[in-house]
């Protein structure tokens, strides 16, 4: 495993020139784009890593894999799902067209930015911090790290300039999806989005919800069998954007980025795989890192497909 690692980084290194931070978060913009790491955790919780693994980065959209859990142990799934869809969209993650042209303003699906925004409305807590508490309360322990926090320059950086957002959180308050109040759930959710974390602490992620929701290293059940499949399949039909469907072809694995340049991947029932590129391609997703993905799913014939 470690040479299939060391060598999935040399072979992907060169791409990360074809990408670039986010800079329309400004703290991102900063982020040297030229790093690149991977991080594997079996069902024993036996762990290998290459390259830049231990560098922290924001979660961003791979935070939403862990608010849909939360929310669904919260409320349930049929009420969840009343009020975000379960269907891909070809759009931008951050559109607002289908909001305004569909017959009701429900997202088509948690892994879009107007569907996270939905569904961390329906995280239980007494304001915002309980919520925030509650949910890197449960990221540590996917994670299996205590010391996970988020930044605080990041989430003020977002906050400050994520006007699209605030449209579509409005849109979706005078629509009746969002229960709350609009900026409440904004600060969760951009709190949320600036959680830091590792390579090696998303692979950890990627082993639980590959072993169906049970932590590899202490075995406890962290998520209920079915909502870990259900997760999963969102990864599949959603995780990477608009580039789900090509990203199925070619790596074939439940997987999920988020624009800090983290993807998460699980290979159900034998690993979790972290990744971590902050230069992105055109659609939002780690130029560098599905070229890893790519590489490990040929070598180890991981696809699921």
């Amino acid at each position: 495993m470690q040479n299939i690692l060391d060598a999935a980084i040399g072979f992907s290194l060169p791409h990360t020139l074809e990408g670039k931070t986010a800079s329309y978060i400004p703290e991102l913009s900063k982020v040297d784009a030229r790093q690149l790491g991977v991080a594997v955790v079996d069902m024993d919780g036996k762990s290998w890593s290459s390259g830049d693994c231990h560098n922290v980065f924001t979660m961003q959209s791979i935070s939403k894999v862990a608010a849909l859990m939360l929310a669904i142990m919260d409320n349930g799934e049929q009420y969840v799902f009343s009020k975000v869809g379960m269907e891909p969209t070809g759009d931008p993650f951050n559109s607002i067209i289908k909001l305004e042209t569909m017959k009701t303003a429900k997202p088509l699906n948690p892994m879009i930015n107007a569907g996270a925004i939905a569904v961390d409305s329906l995280i239980s807590g007494e304001g915002v911090e309980d919520k925030l508490n509650r949910l890197i309360g449960f990221v540590r322990k996917l994670c299996h790290n205590d010391k996970i926090w988020f930044n605080q320059d990041v989430y003020t950086s977002e906050s400050t300039t994520g006007f699209r957002n605030r449209a579509l959180a409005n849109f979706m308050k005078d629509a009746g999806i969002i229960e709350g109040e609009v900026e409440a759930v904004l600060e969760l959710y951009f709190k949320q989005c600036s959680i830091e974390v590792n390579a090696l602490d998303i692979a950890m992620m990627g082993a639980v919800l590959a072993g169906d929701g049970k932590s590899p290293i202490t075995g406890e059940v962290l998520i209920p069998k079915g909502i870990a499949r259900l997760v999963k399949t969102f990864m599949v039909t959603c995780g990477m954007y608009d580039a789900s469907g090509e990203f199925a072809v070619r790596v074939g694995l439940p997987s999920k980025s988020g624009v800090g340049g983290g993807i998460v991947a699980a290979v159900p029932g034998q690993m979790g795989i972290g990744v971590f590129g902050p230069a992105l391609d055109s659609k939002g997703n780690s130029a560098g890192g599905i070229k890893i993905l790519e590489y490990i799913s040929k070598e180890l014939d991981l696809s699921i497909f």
